[in-house]
């Protein structure tokens, strides 16, 4: 099986999809959130972007430990940062997958805060873990979409907006 080729397929097509849906992100909601335990729109959406490079960072280190600073979210503001940033993360993602090779999907990358061991993937795991954390903060987004009157585009198929019955 060629893993590799299709990992590269499917953040190729969960980048064209995530496209879509940060080209309609709203001015003036980067605060908005539906719930006070809610991430507000424009930090979950900078967060549903930068998940595009995780491939970098997981092929090429054995760990990450937000206590040690080593993950820093960046701070956006405008549906044009978004689309940069989707563009810059997506290139970088998609530049260590064509680098590499099985063999080095099978050592372990491990989350961890202050030495504390989060979760832990084969290399492989954690790059399908990325892909999974894509559809859902891509999904939250919807929702916050959903709730302002933002027609939906489709994700795996069309959406209720792009319908006619």
């Amino acid at each position: 099986m060629d893993t590799l080729s299709q990992l590269k397929s499917e953040l190729d097509s969960e980048f064209q999809t995530t496209k879509k849906f940060i080209a309609l992100f709203p001015e003036g909601k980067n605060d908005y959130a539906p719930h006070e335990k809610s991430m507000k729109m424009m930090p979950l959406a900078t967060h549903l972007v930068e998940v595009f490079e995780w491939p970098h960072t997981i092929l090429n280190t054995s760990e990450l430990d937000f206590a040690k600073g080593e993950y820093q979210p960046t701070q956006l503001s405008t549906q044009e940062e978004l689309l940069n940033k989707l563009e810059e993360s997506y290139q970088a993602g998609k530049k260590a997958l064509e680098n590499t090779n099985e063999e080095l999907l099978y050592p372990s990358w491990t989350i961890k805060n202050d030495g504390h061991e989060l979760a832990s993937w084969s290399k492989y795991g954690a790059i399908r873990h990325a892909l999974n954390q894509i559809t859902h903060h891509r999904a939250q987004l919807g929702v916050y979409y959903r709730l302002n009157n933002i027609p939906l585009p489709g994700s795996y198929g069309p959406s209720a907006d792009q319908q006619s019955f």
